[in-house]
């Protein structure tokens, strides 16, 4: 080890040499070229100076457009060889002269300039406080060209200059600190690959995370430019803590029912014998596949005040949608297939060894699953009723529509930052949602960590034991089944859409909408397939390999690792669009109007759900069966692709699945970052929507629909099942 750290030491040091070298050869080299430009562009421009002074406040204000921000000080000749000022862009050049002329450095100027030399001030000057400026001294010849007439003082910006000398040292340090990262860990490290797994996740949560939450933060302390308390003073005020519990009790009862929704169709579809289940699978999906805004607009139109079932079916009045109550059923319906697709691959992957020898012993079937299945498939209902709290929390769509006189702070936020333009406001109101969040969380996984729910020990088995009797059979398939004929009902009301000039308006049937939708959303489709197809593949990846690291490893900054992971799925998906706005529209990451951003975001947006599944699913694996294959000769990259990775397939699927759906219905952090080059097929669906035009919107969303079903097809192909998860019933 000693060996090993001096050798550390010793690449450091070299490396260091080589770095400032090339570093100060850089920034000499520029200090050069950007000192001869801009004596060029200055003395250029000091020959357009006019030879009538009644000119010179003309040529002054033009000045500022020619070099970007320059002020400057025309200077005349006196008889006895003394100069004055004749003219200045503002008082405080003027006022820098009179302070100064007699200075070292004025004389040096003023010597030089008499001998028609021009003079660069060795220094940058401040007016006021202010930037720092670059000054130069030009003479003025008269017209025969040969003879003095007077000078010209001016005053260039450097700020750009500085900046690309900070950006020029910074990425020194930065390739300083990366060469002994990587050095570090190939030489201390067991075993490098984790190694530089674990840095690789805590530079992308520290840049794609930590960073624009902190320039978010930040803003919160900002008013008018200076550091202030009156942002969050507003803010913690009673109409805010009112939202607040608004958002944290619409989140435990949707979170709670969804949880209880997702159990049962994951208990139907994966232990029963049940037909009919990839149908049900398939539709039970449905609701995270559309915008959730058209899954409201559907149930508005079904069962709002004016709805096509409650009034003009039923003929019900004064029966309405709006509140809780509205919110809580559109809640569940578009967000229980996330538990559903969480606890489907962890009922999948359990072992019913277990659940046999109960039976064997003559355990009833419900005491069976009440003693062994339930606690076995605990930590992935606290993971699905997590990941649907924190997605109720950030929701902002449906509440918009249906809140009524219903307060969420997902939506004060999002009227906050749009309707008042006040980003500070919305950023303070959004921070408000981290503690329930972190309090869900950390509760969760106070639990997780007491318990041990180890059931793949070695070879997987292939038998589930069917511990639904037929009474309890027949009652879940009805319940399935009419949960199912709800999200057929609704988004039959959107396929419908498509063939009426505007639902809810004019019913007469017509096919225009599909050619005018097509042509006037190809570029969106486009962009939105290339963006989701970009992302859904890193984030797939990038979610296992989080997971096995949070699960299997140990290493200092677990904990805020694993947090910082998390938090994306907490933060309104507002806030998340702003933050990286303010932080990427700048050096050294100024991707804003990329595709790249919108990428990005996609895969730190959805990698909560890919880490929870994933580490629901290793939770159930006996590391054993890991540390055999290393001692075989193994090392961690054969591990993880050749027996963790199938192991854990369901989850990675999930994860690949849930990351391209959403991508494909991505709404809240999008519409800040869409350009007119990458346009979202959801942005232009809820203008569609937003202008009465359903007809349209009504299109589009079939079209979102079978692409995602489309995806689903083809991924189930691409990650191939080696039968490692493969189960089969037995009675």
């Amino acid at each position: 080890m000693k060996k090993n750290i001096l050798k550390l030491l010793v690449a450091a040091l070299v490396f260091s040499g080589c770095d400032v070298w090339i570093t100060v050869s850089l920034l000499k080299s520029f200090r050069s070229y950007n000192a001869d430009q801009t004596l060029a562009e200055v003395t250029l421009c000091v020959q357009t100076i006019p030879k009538d002074p009644a000119y010179y406040e003309d040529w002054l204000s033009a000045l500022p457009e020619r070099i970007g921000g320059s002020m400057a000080l025309i200077l005349g000749l006196a008889e006895d060889w003394t100069f004055y000022p004749a003219a200045a862009s503002n008082p405080a050049v003027r006022q820098y002269w009179e302070d100064e002329q007699g200075s070292e450095l004025f004389q040096k100027a003023q010597e030089s300039v008499y001998y028609l030399v021009p003079y660069t001030a060795a220094h940058t000057i401040r007016l006021g406080g202010g930037e720092a400026l670059q000054a130069y001294f030009l003479p003025i010849l008269d017209d025969s060209g040969f003879d003095l007439s007077g000078a010209v003082m001016i005053l260039v910006q450097t700020a750009q200059a500085l900046q690309f000398e900070r950006l020029l040292t910074n990425l020194a340090l930065a390739a300083w600190v990366l060469f002994v990262t990587i050095m570090g860990v190939a030489l201390l490290s067991r075993d490098p690959i984790t190694g530089y797994s674990v840095i690789g996740l805590l530079f992308i949560a520290g840049v794609f995370i930590a960073y624009p939450l902190f320039e978010a933060f930040r803003l919160s302390f900002i008013d008018a430019g200076r550091f202030s308390l009156a942002i969050w003073q507003r803010t913690l005020s009673a109409e805010s803590l009112t939202a607040l519990w608004g958002s944290i009790k619409l989140g435990v009862i949707t979170a709670s029912v969804s949880t209880v929704i997702g159990f049962i169709f994951a208990f139907f579809t994966e232990r029963t014998g049940a037909r009919g289940k990839k149908i049900i699978g398939t539709l039970a999906t449905m609701p995270v596949i559309s915008p959730p805004f058209s899954l409201t607009l559907s149930i508005i139109l079904l069962f709002g005040n004016n709805g096509l079932i409650t009034h003009r079916l039923l003929g019900l009045d004064g029966v309405s949608i709006y509140g809780l109550g509205g919110l809580v059923l559109v809640q569940t319906i578009s967000m229980f297939p996330i538990a559903y697709m969480t606890l489907s691959s962890v009922l999948r992957s359990l072992d019913s060894t277990i659940e046999d020898a109960a039976l064997d012993l003559c355990a009833s079937r419900l005491r069976t699953f009440c003693t062994i299945t339930l606690p076995l498939a605990l930590p992935g209902l606290l993971s699905a009723w997590l990941l649907v709290f924190t997605t109720s929390l950030s929701d902002f769509a449906n509440p918009l529509l249906l809140a009524g006189s219903y307060r969420v702070l997902s939506v004060e936020t999002y009227i906050e930052v749009t309707g008042r333009s006040n980003l500070g406001g919305g950023a303070a109101l959004s921070l408000l949602l981290l503690m329930p969040t972190l309090t869900a969380f950390f509760a969760q996984r106070y639990w997780v960590n007491k318990k041990s729910v180890v059931t793949i020990t070695g070879k997987p088995n292939t038998q589930l034991a069917e511990l639904a009797t037929k009474p309890v059979r027949i009652a879940l398939s009805v319940f399935v089944w009419a949960c199912i004929a709800l999200i057929v009902a609704l988004y039959s009301t959107i396929v419908a859409g498509c063939f009426v000039k505007n639902w809810g308006i004019d019913y007469t049937f017509t096919l225009s909408n599909i050619s005018e939708a097509l042509s006037r959303g190809r570029q969106a489709i486009t962009s939105t397939v290339i963006l989701a197809a970009a992302a859904t593949p890193i984030a797939g990846l990038l979610a296992m390999i989080a997971a096995v690291i949070i699960v299997r490893r140990s290493f200092f900054g677990k904990k805020l690792l694993e947090v910082l992971l998390m938090t994306p799925f907490a933060v309104p998906g507002t806030l998340l669009g702003i933050a990286y706005i303010l932080a990427f529209n700048k050096p050294p990451l100024l991707i804003v109007g990329t595709a790249a951003i919108i990428v990005i975001n996609f895969v730190i947006r959805e990698l909560p759900v890919g880490l929870e599944t994933g580490a629901a699913s290793l939770r159930q694996i006996d590391p054993a069966i890991e540390e055999a294959a290393q001692d075989l000769g193994a090392d961690s990259s054969k591990v993880f692709t050749s027996v963790v990775l199938p192991l854990i397939r369901p989850a990675f699927l999930t994860s690949m699945s849930y990351t391209f759906v959403r991508s494909m219905t991505a709404v809240s952090a999008v519409i800040f970052l869409i350009s007119a080059h990458w346009y979202h097929l959801t942005i232009q669906i809820y203008n569609f929507s937003e202008n009465l035009r359903f007809g349209l919107a009504s299109v589009l969303s079939t079209v979102l629909i079978i692409i995602v079903l489309a995806a689903f097809a083809v991924m189930q192909r691409a990650v191939k099942d080696k039968g490692l998860t493969a189960k089969h019933l037995s009675r």
